[in-house]
């Protein structure tokens, strides 16, 4: 990424700044802003988001936010309340709160006097939802949004459920927070009540994943912050942007087909990460498209930021199977909306291990399938972000415990863009099962890449919020959505897709092994098809060279660590996945701080007893300078049996070496059709 240090309009930074809340709560923030908008005001960014503006977020604010300052806008980093150098607790993700708390913060922005009045906001995951949710309610000002790496719909498209399968994310995730909503404040900016606010956290943060567990279909619960409940909600200006890599993509999709509102959708073959720092790459200039976008819908400049398709994303080559890509080999194509004119969805029969073409003879036969919790150990991250090796390893791994079907040797290049469906005849042996499905790339070698899958629990079949028992032997159909996809399949190639009946550990197994009967000739593919060539007239972007302000400076005190290994005891047939994301300790020189963060996660299980399943994460969070140290450990445990779910979790807090806080925490949860 280029370094970019001069700017049309000098910066100014207040490092701190307490933004009062009516409730008498302040929130903690940063702001650039151009010298000269103490007499010219300017529209306002904020990025709204709970990852602690002081340090852990700090070098990724310091790459944008002073970028677009520099081109005329006031930039917010704010955080939540309960969060970073923020009053008050936070006790779950979008809680209504947050959202009013929002509200206020905008209206505090825009009455400002080096601000014009007029707001946006952006932001990647949280930041993309909450950018989304505030919009829907329509505050005064707010003119346009930036949402990236978010989704619509908390209970389809987020870390917890996927097509009603709890996912091993809803676990990591929950860690996550459950470590960063236990660090304290800073009391080089909070002063003496550090401590108390520290302490405040620690009690009364709660245990995130209980509530997570408590709700296994979609309800009220998820229906709060999912803005697909009303897409016209949102009046505003919205682009949105994600990658294939990412966990969010198909949320692109769904907001450019659904929102009536002017919208831009860019899906790249990044990871969870922004566009300019995307990886895998090509990154793009990402921040001068921001600055465009900003310059169009908050300053009324006539520039052609919405002229040219309405979505645009990375048709990817193929590529050999890796844990980790430094690059993904494509091009950029062009919808003028979406569902595009320009792709056809076309049914493939399934025939015994093979793929047909259409018009062939339909060949019936049923097909018997129980998989062994092995299937899933190189599935890679739910949502990768680039911590590698986090993206799906070699597909003939999980094959071999699969139902596969393959399509001839390709003679000529076909390219999908669009969510793949299966449309599937089934029986179950039991009342719970799920499938999983998987799209493969299969090289003249033999090797298998993954080009995307889907999960349905089968209970599901009537609706995610109205799950039902499966009646065993009974003839089912239903459609099995997988991700959205942009791939090239060049001759030589074979097309795969597979299924098994369980998806372990991205999803977690049902209560008991299950045996599926599928019904070829009543089961089909359907694949979304761009013909190639045929609509690449359309203008295609010329993104810049990926560029930013200059990084904050930070200093790597003892270095980190990333791995994924699998394991196999075959005296006792237990296997692991043991997941190591360690960030070493990083100092801080503008402010003297050091900070650490650890995670290890394990998930385990033996042989195919679906009770063995178990995983366990822990992590380690540090900050210390001159005199003070605090340290938080937590643990959670979950596992399962095929009633209910058992989780345990524990806290320890440390104060200069010494336990300060201690909790525990043992939850039993009754499975609802999971």
């Amino acid at each position: 990424m280029r370094t970019v240090t001069s700017f049309p309009h000098p910066v100014k930074e207040e490092e701190h700044r307490w933004i009062p809340l009516p409730d008498g709560t302040r929130l903690a923030a940063r702001i650039w802003r151009p010298v000269s908008s103490d007499d010219d005001p300017v529209p306002a960014i904020l990025e709204f988001i709970p990852y602690r503006k002081r340090d852990l977020t700090a070098r990724r604010d310091s790459i944008h936010h002073p970028y677009m300052a520099g081109y005329g806008y006031a930039c917010l980093r704010v955080d939540l309340r309960g969060t970073g150098d923020s009053e008050g607790v936070l006790t779950d993700e979008y809680r209504e709160q947050e959202f009013v708390d929002a509200e206020n913060v905008l209206a505090w922005i825009a009455d400002q006097p080096w601000c014009s009045g007029r707001t946006g906001m952006m932001g990647i995951s949280w930041g993309g939802f909450n950018a989304l949710q505030v919009a829907a309610r329509r505050p005064p000002g707010l003119g346009a949004i930036v949402t990236a790496s978010s989704s619509d719909d908390r209970y389809a498209d987020d870390v917890h459920y996927m097509g009603g399968c709890l996912l091993s994310d809803n676990l990591s995730w929950a860690s996550t927070m459950f470590a960063y909503n236990s660090s304290p404040p800073d009391p080089a900016l909070v002063g003496e009540r550090w401590r108390e606010m520290w302490h405040q956290r620690l009690e009364q943060s709660g245990l995130w994943i209980e509530e997570w567990l408590r709700h296994q279909r979609r309800d009220a619960y998820w229906e709060h912050g999912s803005v697909c409940e009303n897409f016209s909600d949102i009046e505003c200006a919205v682009m949105a942007v994600s990658g294939w890599a990412d966990g969010y993509s198909n949320s692109v999709f769904r907001l450019m087909a659904n929102l009536h509102s002017p919208r831009k959708g860019l899906i790249g073959p990044w990871s969870h990460k922004y566009p300019h720092l995307g990886q895998p790459g090509p990154a793009i200039g990402f921040l001068q498209e921001l600055v465009r976008w900003w310059d169009h819908w908050l300053k009324d400049i006539d520039n052609d930021v919405m002229e040219g398709p309405m979505l645009y994303t990375w048709m990817q080559e193929s590529m050999p199977p890796s844990t980790a890509y430094h690059e993904r080999p494509g091009r950029w194509v062009g919808e003028p909306e979406w569902p595009s004119p320009h792709v056809q969805r076309i049914d493939y029969p399934l025939a015994p291990n093979r793929i047909q073409r259409p018009g062939e003879e339909l060949e019936s036969r049923e097909l018997r399938l129980e998989s062994p919790l092995s299937v899933g150990q190189f599935a890679g991250k739910w949502c990768s972000y680039n911590a590698p090796p986090d993206l799906p390893y070699d597909q003939r791994e999980e094959d071999g415990g699969s139902l596969v079907f393959d399509s001839d040797i390709l003679t000529e290049r076909c390219e999908i863009l669009g969510g793949p469906v299966l449309n599937l005849e089934f029986a179950a042996s039991r009342p719970v099962a799920m499938v999983a499905v998987r799209l493969s790339d299969v090289d003249p070698d033999g090797r298998a890449t993954r080009v995307t899958y889907g999960l349905l629990n089968l209970t599901h079949l009537h609706g995610h919020d109205t799950p039902e028992e499966l009646i065993p032997d009974k003839r089912y159909h239903v459609h099995v959505q997988l991700n959205g996809a942009a791939q090239a399949f060049p001759p030589g190639h074979r097309i795969r897709v597979s299924l098994s009946t369980s998806y372990w550990p991205l999803a977690w197994p049902p209560p008991e092994p299950t045996q599926l009967t599928v019904f070829t000739g009543a089961s089909s593919l359907q694949l979304p098809i761009r013909p190639v060539g045929e609509a690449d007239e359309l203008p295609t972007p010329a993104f810049g060279e990926a560029e930013g302000a200059e990084p904050l400076h930070t200093s790597q005190i003892r270095p980190g660590e990333q791995r994924w290994t699998v394991s196999r005891d075959l005296v006792e047939y237990e296997s692991a996945l043991e997941v190591v994301k360690d960030l070493g300790v990083v100092h801080f020189p503008d402010i003297d701080l050091e900070v650490t963060r650890r995670a290890y996660e394990r998930y385990r299980w033996v042989g195919d007893d679906f009770q063995s399943v178990r995983g366990e994460i822990e992590w380690e969070m540090g900050f210390a300078r001159d005199g003070w140290r605090t340290q938080t450990i937590t643990r959670t445990v979950l596992d399962s049996t095929t009633t209910e779910f058992r989780l345990h979790a524990q806290l320890d807090a440390y104060e200069n070496g010494q336990r300060v806080s201690s909790q525990n925490w043992l939850r039993e949860i009754p499975r609802d059709h999971v």
